[in-house]
């Protein structure tokens, strides 16, 4: 009896010191929480936007920024640079990792004065034809309706665009021209100016009748020579004159083309009868389609998409095709009428 008193108790001991072992920082259980956590940073005094960050913090072997804006990244030494591209007064969220995963946030608010400098605009104040050193013309119907069985005939002819009272005019109208029942007119900036990141303002008017289809849109430089959509193509404005105030912005690209773009779309007061400014802002991370300031589509840019390079800018007034729907048989003419474009860098 004795003895199996003696090796009882010492079965108890051996299995209390087994347990109190197994609450130790084994390789089982997570190391201490980061502590200690410091965040400096410098703004650059040039009003680039650009602000360089460092973090430390013990027992951290990461640190994920949150910039305060929708961006982020992760750094392994606690040091990020990040670019802001527009003014304003930011959160930004450092949270510190351990090897274990446990982790603890700190803020700081830093505030942000970026300048942009007008690096291009037309603001259509001489009458007559638009400016040539500005804008080029496509002209004809392009293979099948410009690839969208659109119904007109672009021209380059002062019947169709011209320049007057401060606002470039494109008029669509019912008319026999050339074996098209329309014609209108499509002006860019191809081979006479193209921008890479920015933004875009137009100030526009739009028509009414009924399978018009007024765009703004851009295209990559590299469209002559890469096939669409290969080339890249951006939609800042699309609109229907089938559905009157509903604003389309839409991206195209390899296995996002056609009626599978990405994109989305905006309902807004007085399309036809007001000037609305359409933009586009645009870098290497993000690129907002924005309506009189207010955002209604962000696609995040990555490097593998087409939206890195230079585009040029198109303005075009078509009639019917696979997007505009059917044309009004009682449409005789509409107009769409542009105050400014501008473009900021």
């Amino acid at each position: 009896m004795q003895y199996l008193r003696t090796f009882f108790l010492t079965l108890l001991v051996t299995v209390f010191v087994n347990c109190s072992k197994s609450n130790g920082n084994s390789d089982n259980y997570p190391a201490d929480a980061p502590s200690n956590i410091t965040i400096t940073y410098v703004v650059s005094p040039d009003n680039s936007g650009n602000v360089s960050f460092t973090a430390s913090a013990t027992n951290a072997v990461n640190f994920e920024y949150d910039f305060g804006n929708g961006y982020f990244a992760t750094s392994s030494s606690g040091s990020a640079i990040y670019k802001y591209p527009v003014s304003g007064t930011y959160t930004v969220n450092v949270t510190a990792k351990s090897n274990s995963g446990k982790s603890a946030t700190k803020s700081v608010q830093l505030v942000i004065s970026t300048v942009t400098s007008l690096i291009w605009s037309d603001e259509f104040n001489t009458a007559g034809a638009p400016d040539p050193a500005k804008w080029g013309y496509d002209i004809g119907t392009g293979s099948g309706g410009w690839g969208n069985n659109e119904s007109e005939y672009y021209t380059n002819r002062s019947d169709n665009v011209t320049v007057s009272d401060g606002t470039l005019k494109i008029k669509a109208q019912k008319e026999s021209y050339n074996g098209s029942g329309y014609t209108s007119a499509r002006l860019l900036s191809k081979g006479k100016f193209s921008f890479k990141y920015g933004k875009i303002e137009v100030r526009a008017k739009l028509p009414a009748g009924g399978g018009t289809w007024p765009a703004i849109w851009m295209l990559g430089d590299n469209s002559s020579t890469v096939a669409w959509p290969a080339c890249g193509e951006i939609d800042i404005m699309e609109h229907k004159g089938n559905d009157l105030n509903k604003i389309y912005g839409t991206f195209h690209y390899p296995e996002h083309s056609g009626a599978n773009g990405m994109g989305g779309n905006v309902v807004i007061t007085n399309a036809t009868t007001e000037f609305h400014i359409y933009s586009l802002d645009w870098t290497a991370s993000k690129i907002q389609i924005a309506v009189d300031g207010n955002v209604f589509y962000t696609l995040n840019n990555l490097s593998s998409l087409p939206f890195n390079q230079n585009f040029f800018a198109i303005l075009n007034l078509a009639v019917g095709g696979n997007f505009a729907g059917a044309v009004d048989p009682n449409f005789t003419s509409g107009v769409m009428e542009v105050d400014y474009v501008r473009v900021y860098q």
